[in-house]
């Protein structure tokens, strides 16, 4: 099975969970980064592209790539409040990812006509997800809540739920999460190098991409 493409996600439908077998966790301190960095991406083979709401510059990035580079798929990463998700899908974010979740951040979501991944660190919180109808959620931080061991226990009384575990996550260890079965893709930074961004090295981080795309994922 081969990936959909970059316009799979619509509105109503497509997982963001079967774009690539990474999704970047993107850190916009620059805005004038924002659109060349995404181009490097997509063109390593990484188009879903997670835009994190931590800094000044993120929502105006999200606008940029969305109105500039039509093969990336742009969303939202932090999101923690009904604003932000209203904020994100104005700016033109494709998917939403927060830390953790609420019900009155779930219900934003919900509404907010995208894809959302809400994250999740404890057994009772896929659980509570899964009464509300959610089955594809963030593992977060992943590393430090247990990494493929806890992610694998999950997969026995919990099949139907699939996660994007994130957090502390790299090239090496990217693959052991992959194998796994309830395991759609993983989230990282480790194509996007400060020292690389700093440098506006493209052809590095494009090279970095096409490394990290080329990993093993759910459809090989």
């Amino acid at each position: 099975m081969t990936p959909p493409s970059a316009a799979a996600p619509t509105s109503d439908s497509a997982s963001v969970l079967d774009l690539a077998p990474v999704v970047p966790v993107v850190v916009v301190e620059d805005l004038a980064d924002a659109v060349p960095l995404a181009r490097a991406l997509v063109a390593g083979g990484l188009p879903a592209i997670e835009v994190t709401l931590r800094t000044p510059a993120a929502l105006d990035a999200i606008r940029a790539i969305a109105d500039q580079v039509p093969d990336a798929v742009v969303g939202a990463g932090t999101v923690i409040s009904p604003q932000g998700v209203a904020d994100s899908v104005d700016a033109g974010a494709r998917f939403l990812v927060s830390p953790g979740w609420t019900d009155t951040l779930l219900a934003a979501m919900k509404a907010s006509g995208v894809p959302f991944l809400p994250g999740v660190s404890t057994t009772s919180e896929v659980v509570a997800l899964l009464e509300r109808g959610v089955h594809e959620m963030k593992f977060f931080p992943a590393e430090a809540a247990g990494g493929t061991a806890y992610l694998k226990s999950l997969g026995g009384p919990l099949p139907q739920a699939r996660f994007c575990p994130t957090g502390g996550i790299g090239l090496a260890s990217a693959p052991s999460y992959l194998a796994l079965k309830n395991v759609g893709c993983v989230g990282g930074s480790w194509m996007l190098p400060a020292d690389a961004v700093a440098a506006k090295d493209w052809p590095r981080i494009e090279a970095l991409a096409r490394e990290a795309a080329a990993l093993t994922g759910p459809w090989a």
